[in-house]
């Protein structure tokens, strides 16, 4: 007897085929929801615990080749960085056909590539931005690079919380083997030095990534190669910065890795003292810009000052 069945029928028969093989019945897949290079995520019921969860799978033909091996690298760095700007890892382990999976943190919300028409304001743009060098900071103490920092990893939640995401490529410095001539990272966000394929790139290269990043959101594109059509493109970007931040952006995007912050930390620092109204380290202030700062500051002891000279001189002239 033969049974037709719909072609939307079929087709999700055809899909569900494809499907990973959890090992035990503590994890069941529901739906796929990305795939890159590495690997496919996956939405999965996590039985045990009751909760949703992502997994992430090796999407190597077999077991036990290149893909495999960066995506344990890429769990084992995660599991290092327990952050709240970074996805915790819960499981690992290998399918039935010996492929490597790993489980972590199902996180709803939407890439800093889409989220950023929604932005309003310096102020929620540098909020944002400010969350992911922290988080970056925390890696660099750590001693691992990202590498790939780009829109497209960071994610912001439906709660407000901002994600760096895809660790893939991240090098743990002490450890890394990257052969001289590999290429790795973004055109358009990865670092000169990252672009000619040095075998050993440090905290500077990520630095440089993030000064990419606050000038795409600033512009809505990737840096140019020179700083004086960087410097051109920020004076007329919609979302003009003061010199001060222009200063931050163009001493991250330096050329030469020793002239740019050398840890995300010092360029997180640089950015909070520009939020708070004061002088940045990226640029040196003229003797007007330096009472501006002043005056900032101490405004309210000033325009206390200020109000009783005048209602000294107020009396002083009613007598």
């Amino acid at each position: 007897m033969t049974t037709w069945l719909p072609n939307a029928v079929v087709e999700h028969l055809r899909v569900v085929a494809t499907w990973p093989e959890l090992p035990g019945e503590r994890y069941v897949i529901d739906r796929p929801i990305g795939r890159g290079g590495m690997g496919t995520v996956y939405v999965a019921r996590d039985t045990a615990l009751e909760r949703d969860v992502a997994v992430k799978v090796s999407n190597a033909p077999a077991p036990g080749g290149g893909l495999d091996d960066r995506l344990r690298q890429e769990a084992r760095v995660l599991a290092r960085l327990e952050h709240p700007g970074i996805v915790p890892v819960h499981d690992a382990g290998l399918l039935a056909d010996g492929r490597l999976f790993y489980v972590m943190k199902l996180v709803h919300g939407e890439t800093l590539s889409t989220h950023v028409a929604r932005i309003e304001g310096e102020a929620a743009m540098l909020g944002i931005f400010e969350r992911v060098t922290e988080t970056m900071a925390f890696a660099h103490e750590a001693g691992v690079v990202h590498r790939d920092l780009k829109p497209s990893n960071v994610m912001v939640g439906r709660f407000g919380e901002v994600l760096v995401l895809d660790w893939g490529v991240a090098s743990v410095m002490a450890k890394d083997t990257t052969l001289a001539g590999t290429r790795v990272g973004t055109p358009g966000f990865m670092s000169p030095e990252q672009a000619r394929g040095e075998a050993a790139t440090g905290t500077a290269s990520d630095v440089f990534a993030l000064g990419a990043l606050l000038f795409w959101m600033l512009t809505g594109d990737a840096p140019p190669l020179t700083p004086d059509e960087a410097t051109r493109r920020l004076r007329a970007a919609p979302r003009r910065p003061v010199k001060r931040l222009a200063a931050i952006v163009l001493k991250s995007l330096a050329p030469d890795a020793s002239q740019r912050y050398a840890h995300a930390a010092d360029l997180a620092a640089d950015l909070a003292r520009y939020r708070a109204g004061g002088p940045v380290s990226a640029h040196r202030e003229t003797a007007l810009e330096r009472a501006g700062h002043w005056f900032v500051k101490y405004r309210t002891f000033i325009l206390l000052i200020a109000a009783y000279l005048v209602m000294r001189a107020m009396f002083a002239f009613l007598r």
